[in-house]
């Protein structure tokens, strides 16, 4: 989530599979549908990131393209928070 210079509000959903060259845009929006979006991620559980710069660089993507590689350091930076964050999610979960 991010507001721009703008002020418009921002989000971006990414998505990375294993068998996928990079991540990819899965979904993208401002103004309500940015709302939109955040409020079905939090629902379904899923981590909400918040990074303005970063958002506005994938923001420039389309529909289903991967990331550029650009964008992989701050990326995969994304994805580390997250594996761990659901790491000890799980792991409290199992205590």
């Amino acid at each position: 989530m991010k507001r721009g210079n703008d002020s418009i509000k921002k989000a971006v959903a990414l998505t990375y599979e294993e068998q996928d060259g990079a991540p990819r845009v899965i979904g993208k929006g401002q103004g309500e549908l940015a709302d939109k979006l955040l409020q079905v991620g939090k629902e379904e559980g899923i981590t909400i990131y918040e990074d303005r710069k970063l958002v506005e660089d994938l923001y420039k993507l389309d529909i289903d393209e991967e990331i550029t590689p650009e964008l992989y350091e701050a990326v995969s930076k994304i994805i580390t928070f997250v594996y761990l964050l659901d790491k000890e999610k799980r792991d409290a979960y199992e205590e």
